[in-house]
């Protein structure tokens, strides 16, 4: 029974970290710097995301955290997730609009302050999705705010998000 403790405590017990896949890597860092350069341009500053699930199943919000992971760190290109409302230039908005989140997407909406962005992410926010036919669905994001940019995907990975926000960045620039 020592042994085995002795082992358990001395021996490593992770597995050894998956082969890095170089051309995803140098993808990812090129458009990465691309959109901060875009973000810098564009606002001076970094790009502050305020992300609202106005009712989606959560596969988008997975999705949207992983651009916080190791590997996407999307801080190091000059994005950042806020807390509040006042301190956004874009509102990330997943899942069909509700009626119970309709009031609170467009209060946070109007606490913005300009120039500010709507992104619908994921299929379910541009067109209800699965929730098309739920009694309890206003409909797409478009029908309660303007949509500057559509992320379509069902979730979308974190590289269409990256490159749906350089695309924002870049056409408004």
């Amino acid at each position: 029974m020592s042994k085995l403790l002795w082992h358990g405590l001395l021996a490593p017990l992770t597995e050894p970290a998956p082969a890095a896949d170089e051309e995803a890597t140098a993808t990812l860092r090129a458009l990465g710097r691309e959109l901060g350069t875009a973000t810098r341009r564009r606002l001076g500053r970094s790009l502050a995301i305020r992300e609202l699930d106005a009712g989606s199943c959560n596969g988008c919000e997975l999705e949207i955290n992983a651009l916080g992971n190791a590997f996407y760190d999307l801080e190091r290109f000059g994005l950042r997730f806020v807390a509040s409302p006042r301190h956004a230039d874009v509102l990330l908005v997943t899942g069909p609009v509700t009626l119970n989140m309709r009031e609170a997407m467009e209060r946070t909406w109007l606490a913005m302050p300009a120039p500010k962005f709507v992104v619908a992410a994921g299929d379910c926010a541009i067109g209800c999705g699965l929730f098309a036919a739920s009694p309890v669905c206003v409909g797409a994001v478009d029908k309660v705010l303007p949509v500057d940019l559509r992320i379509a995907g069902c979730p979308p990975d974190p590289t269409a998000l990256l490159r749906g926000l350089l695309s924002l960045i870049a056409a408004n620039q």
